[in-house]
């Protein structure tokens, strides 16, 4: 993002801009802190984030559903199933000695499946069958001396209008902790309330250890909290998991801890459960997990380790597809609500379900005003980049704190509502920053019409810069007609001057050092740097006799970084070529690796070795040389960055893949190193089209076609 220059406003107006910017702040505060659930699909959404991001991993699994699933259904027969079925399944269950068994079944009216149902409905039957159906027990008669003998709790769904049916549940007795008397009635806790429920007939419920609530709300159909505490028509019931724990403990009662009408929290026998102050549990979920399901036929086959029931929480539930009730969950995976209450069994037992503490909004209010009260100081005296990046930190700290929070504690805190209304705080004072700099812009207009004369006169001495720069740079004739050796190169600065620079000179008859380099930066600084740093790199290949690459990099190194204030740095590949032979001895500082093709075919292959970081960059760095040998006819091609990042109108780069494609289709071999420049620096002019130049283009080819006494370059050698 690019952002004006805003000229010094003056403190008045910076106290009228701080006003505006602390009004707005204030309000958003106030909402965050004081108005509840205006925010609460951003809050959702938020809170859904933490556990897609990070699900919770399954410790322990004290929880196993016994589906009735489609296998069990094939084989079994489709349901509804007689009960006297789930009577058998139950016992096969119980067989196994579980802590509780919870029954994810409501059973609201008599077995239509039963003997005697059917003898009443079968007509006209023969005596004896009619005798053998009317002495057999009825099927709830056999599911209730199933459930009487075993550690079970019903199903209980809520309803919002009466039903009229019989409700059972277990004692709930209500404490209040603020109370200093403790023969006071606490007060009524305020939790979700149902007009009425849906259960199993009284022929089960009465037999029953206990009775669960199994009802919750999804929201945006999404089931986040259960509560874990609900009133059915005045009476205080607990959820299922609470029961089956309840069950599972022996214990006689519930206590329920209340702080005036805010629930606290639930204790069983002498295990605490913290909830949230409507009595409900904001569940941690995991992924979907098979490890929690035993198929209903294997248990009645006997086909079950009775390891993976024993002392188990055990669930009966229906998953059949198009039969079992699916949810959606935060971690964006759709469950029965069988899995549903296992996963808050887990929660319970390993204490790991999600907290939205009483004094969150007040917390998110309070940081949200630190941070907006730095960003309103702030904006009005920085210039708007930095105060950009100020505002983005901020962001990320809230954004990281509650993150940190969630994954520590398991805190529900919503950074998202903080974060936008910030952005909205930081909108306004950058908005209002923005309109007094061009107010005071214009107040300048006679200073930036100075300022574009001085520019014209910069301009021409830039012009001249560019000319002089051009021509410190070296030309191909200054090799000669040497047969061995075809050399051509280019420059293309990105503005009036460049920091790209490349230089070629012999040492002697036999040998050719060249080298091109990329300096950080562009413009005016970056040529200057340039024409230093070549000046420098060419005296110390001079005045070194038989130079190692790898020693010649470190002395340019240390004599190019010697007087740098501006802590400029600049990319550097060279070598030295043995006209004679094709070993070819190099360095790189930084630099792009160059292209090898190869005379026969023009396959292209990279330079590797011989690296190490920019001049510059790291004090006394050993550089290593690298050596290789060249073919007759084989071609280097080496190119700066401003090649390979040049970009198109769509923005896309020019890239190695293309400069690759370039040099293999163009039979190098035929062509002279001056084309081959050519027709890589009209490639990237036809890629970028009209797209801005950002950065200087350098093209460098050398071709060693051979020792002097080859009477030919080798084309088409291997």
């Amino acid at each position: 993002m690019t952002f004006p220059e805003v000229p010094e406003i003056p403190a008045s107006r910076v106290g009228r801009i701080r006003f505006a910017g602390a009004a707005v702040l204030v309000g958003l505060a106030a909402l965050i802190g004081f108005v509840p659930h205006w925010n609460a699909r951003l809050q959702a959404a938020w809170f859904d984030a933490y556990q897609s991001v990070w699900p919770r991993g399954v410790a322990s699994m004290p929880a196993v559903v016994v589906e009735i699933d489609a296998r069990s259904l094939a084989a079994l027969g489709r349901w509804p199933w007689p009960r006297a079925r789930l009577a058998e399944l139950v016992t096969a269950v119980d067989r196994h000695r579980p802590a509780a068994i919870g029954v994810d079944i409501v059973m609201p009216e008599p077995d239509p499946l039963s003997p005697e149902r059917l003898l009443g409905r079968g007509g006209v039957l023969p005596e004896a069958v009619a005798r053998e159906l009317a002495g057999l027990p009825s099927n709830d008669a056999l599911l209730a001396r199933a459930l009487g003998s075993a550690p079970t709790v019903l199903a209980v769904a809520g309803m919002p209008e009466p039903t009229g049916m019989l409700l059972r549940a277990a004692p709930v007795t209500v404490r209040d902790v603020t109370l200093s008397d403790s023969s006071a009635a606490p007060a009524e806790p305020v939790v979700e309330r149902f007009a009425g429920a849906l259960s199993s007939i009284d022929e089960l419920n009465r037999v029953a250890s206990g009775w669960g609530l199994i009802s919750a709300d999804p929201v945006g159909g999404v089931i986040r909290r259960i509560p874990l505490l609900a009133r059915v028509d005045g009476t205080l019931i607990a959820c299922m998991a609470i029961e089956m724990f309840r069950v599972a403990a022996r214990a006689p009662s519930l206590r329920v801890f209340v702080s005036g009408s805010s629930v606290l929290g639930v204790a069983i026998d002498k295990a605490f459960v913290a909830t949230e102050s409507d009595g409900a549990a904001r569940v941690y979920f995991s992924h979907r997990n098979s490890g929690r399901f035993v198929s209903a036929v294997d248990v009645l086959d006997g086909r079950v380790d009775p390891e993976r029931l024993a002392h188990k929480l055990v669930l009966i539930g229906v998953t059949g597809l198009g039969l079992g009730e699916y949810h959606y969950t935060p971690v964006g995976e759709r469950m029965p609500g069988s899995e549903i209450h296992a996963q808050l069994l887990e929660n319970l037992y390993d204490q790991t379900w999600l907290m939205r503490p009483a004094w969150a909004p007040a917390a998110e209010a309070a940081a949200f005003a630190l941070i907006g009260a730095l960003l309103v100081w702030s904006t009005p005296l920085w210039k708007p980049r930095n105060a950009t990046l100020l505002a983005i930190g901020c962001l990320l700290l809230l954004l990281a704190s509650a993150g940190i929070a969630f994954r520590s504690n398991r805190l529900l805190l919503d950074a998202a509502t903080a974060a936008i209304c910030l952005g909205l705080v930081f909108g306004v004072m950058l908005v209002l920053t923005l309109a007094e700099a061009t107010r005071q812009r214009r107040s300048l207009e006679r200073v930036v019409q100075r300022q574009r004369e001085r520019s014209a006169r910069i301009a021409g001495e830039l012009d001249a810069a560019r000319r002089i720069q051009t021509a410190m740079l070296p030309r191909a004739e200054v090799l000669g007609a040497d047969p061995r050796v075809d050399l051509a190169a280019t420059m293309v600065p990105a503005r009036e001057v460049g920091g790209d620079l490349y230089d070629f000179f012999r040492l002697d008859e036999k040998r050719l050092f060249f080298l091109i380099g990329d300096v950080a930066g562009k413009g005016l600084p970056a040529s200057i740097f340039m024409a230093v740093s070549k000046a420098l790199y060419k005296s110390t290949t001079l005045r070194t006799p038989l130079p190692d690459m790898g020693a010649l990099m470190s002395a340019a190194n240390v004599e190019v970084s010697r007087d740098n204030p501006e802590m400029l740095f600049v990319t550097v590949f060279a070598g030295i070529l043995d006209l004679e032979t094709g070993d070819l001895a190099y360095c790189n500082a930084g630099h792009e690796n160059p292209l090898r093709v190869r005379p026969a075919d023009d396959a292209v292959r990279r330079v590797v070795d011989g690296g190490g970081p920019p001049l510059c960059a790291a004090d006394d760095f050993a550089y290593a040389e690298a050596r290789l040998r060249l073919r007759p006819g084989e071609m280097l091609c080496l190119v700066t960055d401003g090649v390979t990042e040049a970009v198109n109108p769509g923005g896309g780069l020019y890239g190695n893949p293309r400069l690759e494609a370039v040099l293999s289709g163009m039979r190098t071999a035929e062509l002279s190193a001056r084309a081959v420049v050519d027709a890589v620096r009209a490639d990237v002019a036809s890629f970028a089209a009209e797209a801005e130049q950002f950065d200087d283009i350098t093209v460098l080819v050398l071709r060693w076609n051979g020792p002097r006494n080859r009477a030919s370059p080798a084309a088409g050698l291997p």
